[in-house]
């Protein structure tokens, strides 16, 4: 996403700290217990339907984000850098500060009718979750799905959220039109961990739930197993736990990712890990030196144990059958760039 797509609403109600915005937008804060101490920038955005450079390698073309920054606060996640780009911290900023693109869904349904639209599937939740917390007030989702329901236009969803169920109606009629695609990230199930690296998320036993409620629907529902945390959650016992409850939620598929640290996500979560799991840091050190990714190796023995414990457990098997026509979000590739289809 290009920062320059963006008109900025001036309401005289006070500048945001980031001078990308000092020319005005609307800044609200909610003394509510779930927003506070966050700040949320409404801005006018001139375009919706980004299109992913090539060069970012990715297996998608086109994307809807509607926020920027995320109330999930997952320690790890690769989009922290982004905030960057607005004079944000990668940090903090990134959980408390969020931008909300206000007109979305009549962007959303003003592009879909252009001429030069080709019908392309469109692929949401490849930056920050579309069913963030904020998501709750704003309800940008209900009119971007109406929009696309009604354009008959393919698409895909993956989240952390639970709020997606509130647009079961929108999803189902959608996909009795189109080819629909959902799937939840659920990297592993320990809670005490879960409270610590993604406090602002449903815990895992509720996505499982998340994602057995919309395979009974005839929304078939992958699940990205991501992020496997190297000596946290990558136990033989760890993996064929999480990957056993995620068969029996119903899962079409799973699919493994390791964690990768690429730069804002590495240095907080190895901030993170410092004060949580000190004695980890030098092995983290040695794994991540070279670069974002694990090891080639240890990626390979990971993804073999995962889809081996996936065959065993009968992932699919019970819920294919009921799938309406789905289009099951395409995996990230290794190399991936900041635009990726994971939250990680």
């Amino acid at each position: 996403m290009r920062w320059d797509n963006l008109r900025l609403t001036d309401t005289g109600q006070g500048a945001p700290a980031a001078p990308l915005f000092a020319r005005g937008a609307v800044t609200r804060t909610f003394d509510t217990p779930e927003f506070r101490g966050m700040t949320f920038y409404e801005i006018h955005a001139r375009s919706i339907i980004n299109r992913v450079p090539a060069a970012t390698r990715v297996p998608f073309e086109w994307t809807i984000n509607p926020y920027r920054g995320c109330t999930h606060s997952c320690t790890y996640c690769f989009a922290r850098k982004t905030h960057e780009y607005l004079d944000l911290d990668a940090g903090h900023d990134f959980d408390s500060k969020v931008v909300v693109k206000v007109n979305a869904p009549e962007l959303v349904r003003k592009e879909l009718a252009a001429p030069r639209w080709g019908g392309h599937h469109i692929a949401m939740g490849t930056n920050v979750d579309c069913y963030q917390r904020a998501e709750g007030r704003y309800r940008l989702m209900r009119g971007i799905l109406t929009a696309l329901r009604d354009a008959g236009n393919p698409f895909s969803i993956l989240t952390k959220g639970s709020l997606i169920l509130r647009d079961l109606d929108l999803l189902t009629e959608a996909a009795e039109r189109t080819e629909v695609g959902t799937s939840l990230s659920i990297g592993f199930l320990d809670e005490e961990l879960w409270r610590s690296v993604e406090s602002g998320t449903p815990r895992p036993g509720r996505r499982l739930e998340v994602c057995a409620t919309l395979t009974e629907h005839g929304l078939g529902c992958g699940v990205l197993m991501a992020p496997i945390l190297p000596y946290l959650t990558d136990s033989p016992k760890a993996l064929e736990r999480t990957v056993r409850r995620i068969a029996e939620a119903g899962a079409t598929h799973i699919v493994p990712i390791v964690l990768h640290l690429r730069p804002g996500a590495r240095e907080w979560f190895l901030g993170w890990l410092g004060r949580e799991h000190p004695r980890l840091v030098p092995r983290y050190l040695e794994m991540y030196g070279r670069g974002a990714y694990a090891p080639k190796a240890y990626q390979a023995r990971i993804a073999r144990q995962v889809n081996e414990l996936a065959v065993q457990s009968g992932v699919g098997r019970s819920s294919s059958a009921r799938a309406r026509r789905i289009r099951p979000p395409a995996a990230p590739v290794a190399d991936a760039g900041p635009e990726q289809l994971t939250l990680l």
